[in-house]
């Protein structure tokens, strides 16, 4: 196939793009800082500025499709009006410039496999939260209304929509876990607030083989959760982490204190939602790592 991949250096789609040429496909690549590879045969990487106002219809024209994988990591930096802003720019907008650029073409691509996330649903306690869930009304869960509600415009041209709600991806060299794991190996690992609160998390082999499953199944369309069928409290999760990490777990870091330095950011770490994947499932996606503590393990360095 032909395919074009936004957020092509990042965590997920660096290791997505692997697969993918792995597999003999030709990519186009997007990507918001310099290409970190020169362009070969199966991949060609361009420079975007999530947002812009520039016509990408050339480079849609003609590809099967389209994995949408862009977007400022939410919990890079506290949100002040102008990170929000920059939150926003590259979701939304860089997802409204992607279908106004398929609208354009003149062979549209078959399907667009968006990103989003669990924070989606916003806080819901103990619930259990299928992709039916509706959406929550805190910022993130609004950012995340708007950003699948410009994917969704695409459908309008025929062209099939999947909205990936991910959770926290678990995976080596990068990601959550190499902040996770940070305090741990000074012994000061363990859990946020209460420890309560649910967390929703995913292997990153896993997330990148539901995006392969759902390319290549026609019927895969719509919200699908992209997180494993195990979720945990934050408290297990803790815990867990430092018995794999053969450290202990009794540092918890009160909720006062992240409030303070995170502000409305901290709302996020100290609330979660227990997301299952029940359209994944449904698909007949089988989980290689369905347990956290052998995702965990899978992660660490021999």
């Amino acid at each position: 196939m032909k395919l074009l991949v936004t957020g092509a250096s990042g965590f997920i789609g660096t290791a997505l793009c692997q697969q993918l040429v792995e597999q003999g496909h030709a990519l186009t690549l997007f990507t918001r800082g310099s290409p970190p590879n020169p362009n070969t045969g199966a991949k060609r990487w361009l420079h975007w500025t999530p947002g812009t106002l520039r016509s990408w219809e050339s480079e849609l024209d003609g590809l099967d499709g389209v994995i949408n994988l862009t977007g400022e990591p939410i919990a890079a930096r506290k949100w002040t009006n102008t990170q929000r802003r920059r939150l926003e720019k590259s979701r939304v907008d860089a997802t409204h410039v992607l279908v106004a650029a398929c609208a354009k073409a003149q062979r549209k691509p078959k399907f667009l496999i968006n990103a989003s996330a669990v924070g989606y649903y916003g806080p819901h306690g103990d619930e259990i939260l299928t992709e039916d869930a509706p959406h929550g009304e805190d910022f993130l869960s609004l950012l995340c209304r708007d950003w699948e509600e410009e994917a969704i415009m695409a459908e309008q041209y025929g062209i099939r929509v999947v909205r990936l709600r991910t959770g926290i991806v678990l995976g080596p060299n990068g990601g959550a876990l190499e902040k996770m794991t940070t305090p741990y190996r000074f012994f000061l690992g363990g859990p946020l607030g209460s420890g309560k609160q649910w967390m929703s998390w995913i292997h990153l082999e896993d997330q990148v083989r539901l995006i392969l499953h759902v390319i290549g199944n026609p019927q895969a369309s719509g919200a699908i959760n992209a997180t494993a069928p195990n979720p945990v409290q934050n408290e297990e999760f803790s815990r867990t982490l430092g018995k794999v990490l053969k450290r202990p777990s009794w540092f918890a870091v009160p909720a006062f204190a992240l409030r303070m330095k995170l502000g409305d950011l901290a709302d996020v770490l100290l609330t979660g939602q227990r997301v299952v994947p029940a359209a994944a499932q449904k698909l007949g996606f089988e989980f290689h790592y369905p347990d956290l503590r052998q995702a965990l393990e899978a992660c660490m360095p021999l």
